[in-house]
């Protein structure tokens, strides 16, 4: 139970301690706090009417602990609401979730930090969560979202959300949040963080209407996200070509494509790829031209990757080989270059190379279906 009420809970604790204390470190350790004794008295006492109410109570109480204990509380309490206020401002903003992640998407954090920071905040990914969503070690990780926890302290950052003319300029590193969370929740399976990040993609469409990726992004999602229960049997993972396609969600499938707009941005071309993916049978030379376009807008390894996956069916498994081998060395800690370069190689006869390649894939995976699925291949060779 305490699980899924984190998983539902965690990103709007967390948004509304934001709002009371006006620091994104105390309000994350008050939120854990919270849900820790939580977890100690829930289980004796029974959970309560209204749980979040209940998180954001104690998550207060121990926010005010950490100020007292660091004496600056004199200081701060002239920056707090009554506790009879709303803990956020009224805003345009339609999620209190959304407006977290406008807060920590200041321009004067690196882009790469404000994506970490509400990754972490929002979503409540893990520091080793975040790392491999930006192929780093989770030191490495550690490291970032320190630098910009302190420097939102020393540059004095306000936690105030930024007026309407000033959003669009935050909406690049906003995408990339709800992507990042979309796809932690998609690859590993997380529903809750899918069902989340289609939600807020929503809401950013319903509040910027004028603004296609939006639009572009939340097709992509539902695109994907339709084929979400065809994506495993039995706990075991199918693959694209060998998915029951009645299984597919056609509304969401429908939504997506009336998204799409004709724009030339990254999101955009990305759910074109994918409304392709649902087609039958897949265009995969249409597929291979547009991951080409994606890769001069984004100079991505891993677009560079996906588009070899579609040469392989185009121009035969040793062209897309080439093109696999020529991004390895950017990334060597991801999954799916190695499994991707394991199938080509078990397709054109290098049945050695491919166990290697496959082994390796199978030290970086974090899935179970993924994991069953790499190890029952490795066996059949």
């Amino acid at each position: 139970m305490i699980d899924e009420i984190f998983r539902a809970e965690w990103g709007r604790v967390v948004a509304s301690l934001v709002g009371f204390c006006r620091d994104v470190d105390v309000a994350e350790e008050a939120a854990q706090e919270a849900f820790a004794l939580a977890a100690q008295r829930w289980g004796r006492d029974g959970t309560p009417a209204e749980p979040r109410a209940w998180l954001v109570a104690v998550g207060r109480n121990k926010a005010l602990d950490r100020l007292r204990r660091e004496r600056r509380l004199a200081e701060k309490l002239q920056l707090l609401p009554p506790p009879t206020e709303t803990v956020m401002p009224a805003t345009a903003i339609p999620d209190e979730r959304l407006e977290l992640i406008f807060l920590c998407c200041h321009p004067a954090l690196a882009p790469q930090a404000r994506v970490a920071l509400t990754l972490r905040a929002v979503g409540g990914l893990s520091t080793a969560e975040i790392a491999r969503a930006f192929l780093v070690p989770e030191e490495t990780m550690k490291r970032r979202l320190t630098r910009a926890r302190t420097k939102i302290k020393a540059a004095g950052i306000p936690f105030a959300v930024p007026g309407e003319d000033l959003l669009p300029a935050r909406l690049g590193t906003v995408l990339s949040v709800l992507y990042l969370i979309f796809n932690q929740g998609y690859g590993d399976q997380r529903v809750d963080l899918a069902a989340e990040a289609i939600h807020l993609a929503r809401m950013l469409a319903q509040l910027m209407p004028g603004e296609p990726e939006v639009s572009a992004l939340l097709a992509l999602m539902l695109l994907h996200d339709a084929r979400r229960d065809a994506r495993t049997r039995d706990g075991e993972l199918v693959l694209l070509a060998d998915q029951d396609r009645s299984r597919w969600n056609a509304a969401q499938i429908e939504e997506g494509r009336a998204l799409l707009r004709g724009t030339d941005g990254p999101y955009a071309v990305q759910a074109a790829i994918a409304a392709l993916q649902t087609e039958e049978p897949i265009r995969w030379a249409a597929v291979a031209d547009l991951y080409a376009r994606l890769g001069e807008l984004t100079g991505s390894a891993v677009v560079e990757l996906n588009r070899a996956v579609a040469v392989a069916e185009t121009a035969g498994p040793r062209a897309a080989l080439a093109i696999v081998d020529a991004v390895a060395p950017a990334l060597d800690g991801y999954r799916y270059l190695h499994s991707t370069r394991a199938e080509l190689l078990r397709r054109i006869g290098d049945p050695d190379g491919a166990c290697r390649a496959y082994r390796r894939a199978l030290e970086l995976t974090t899935t179970e279906p993924e994991r069953r699925f790499l190890e029952r291949r490795i066996a059949h060779l």
